[in-house]
């Protein structure tokens, strides 16, 4: 018999008391469900990411009601929008009319409790695919862009959004943002920043999913450097002094250093996103059964939460949920 004074494995023994030990919770209450969303009918499956959808509007409402159902509350709108609609200094993001604004009303109509986010950046509707407008020389225009973000934002916001989430990158969009939103009387809506969004290639499906790639040359003179850790606290403390509600970490799981960097810097609220280079790595191999889906999707939200994010934006909001319940 060994004389060990210290055995950490007593506080492992049962289930009983590995759930009293346990330091991270996760829940469906973590959970931000981002759908992706088009003006024609139906379901329209994504190839790159096995189980998700572009869907239409009412297509939108019936998986909007199966994810409240599963106990998720809040969801993210990315369009798809049409080739028609898109140009150099994309109006088409401030359209009250749009595909977003429509898809706000038809929610909040619905469910009034329901947490509604939408994505402010004009990729979507870019004839260039960029998060911001084009020079003639090729540069991406900072200011001129952030003007137009604030349109959108207002456009959003008058249509009924809950939390306005900027992705763009560009410098000064989140105090702007905040100032136009306060100026048109919107002071109860939230922003939460897409605080460090690295330059990342495990974005491939999701562009995939809008039809968003970048129709000429990459997105790293306004994403960070995947090298780059320091520099997000650069981020954390512009976008704190700007006025942002929460901040986010964007992908989740390549990036867990730098979720707990910002957790460590900020009282504010952490977000993190599982991208769709993260999902579509996950899914295909459960799909090949090369990983056990649940399990290995929880531990990865897990880890997610352990990093410190208060928040997950996941694909896998509504099976998470489920397996959740299961478990208990």
């Amino acid at each position: 018999m060994l004389d060990l004074i210290e055995r950490p494995r007593r506080n492992r023994r049962n289930r009983w008391t590995r759930d009293m030990m346990r330091e991270t919770r996760l829940g469906p209450e973590h959970f931000i469900y981002p759908l992706f969303i088009h003006a024609g009918k139906g379901r329209q499956p994504i190839g790159s990411m096995p189980g998700c959808a572009r869907l239409g509007l009412d297509a939108l409402m019936r998986e909007v009601e199966g994810a409240r159902g599963d106990g998720v509350g809040a969801v993210v709108l990315f369009p798809a929008v049409e080739e028609a609609l898109k140009s150099s200094t994309g109006e088409e993001s401030h359209n009250p009319q749009g595909l977003v604004p429509r898809a706000i009303r038809r929610l909040k109509a619905e469910w009034p409790d329901l947490v509604v986010v939408t994505d402010v950046a004009l990729d979507p509707y870019s004839s260039d695919g960029h998060d911001g407008i084009v020079s003639p020389e090729g540069r991406i225009l900072n200011d001129e862009t952030v003007a137009v973000l604030v349109q959108q934002a207002l456009c959003q916001a008058e249509a009924g959004a809950d939390i306005i989430a900027p992705s763009d990158m560009m410098d000064g969009r989140i105090g702007a943002i905040r100032a136009g939103l306060d100026g048109a009387g919107f002071t109860e809506v939230q922003l939460m920043a897409y605080t460090a969004k690295y330059a990342s290639a495990f974005y491939g499906p999701f562009r995939d999913a809008l039809d968003s790639a970048p129709r000429f040359g990459d997105k790293k003179t306004y994403q960070m450097d995947p090298a780059n850790a320091r520099e997000a606290l650069r981020e954390v403390a512009l976008d704190e002094s700007e006025g942002a509600d929460m901040l986010m970490v964007k992908p989740a799981g390549p990036f867990l250093d730098v979720i707990r960097l910002v957790r460590e810097s900020t009282a504010l609220p952490v977000a993190a996103y599982q991208v769709s280079g993260e999902y579509a790595m996950l899914a295909a191999a459960a799909q090949n059964g090369w990983l056990d889906e649940k399990k290995a999707v929880l531990e990865s939200l897990l880890g997610i939460r352990r990093a410190g994010a208060d928040v997950i934006l996941t694909y896998f909001a509504r099976r998470a949920a489920r397996w959740l319940k299961e478990n208990h």
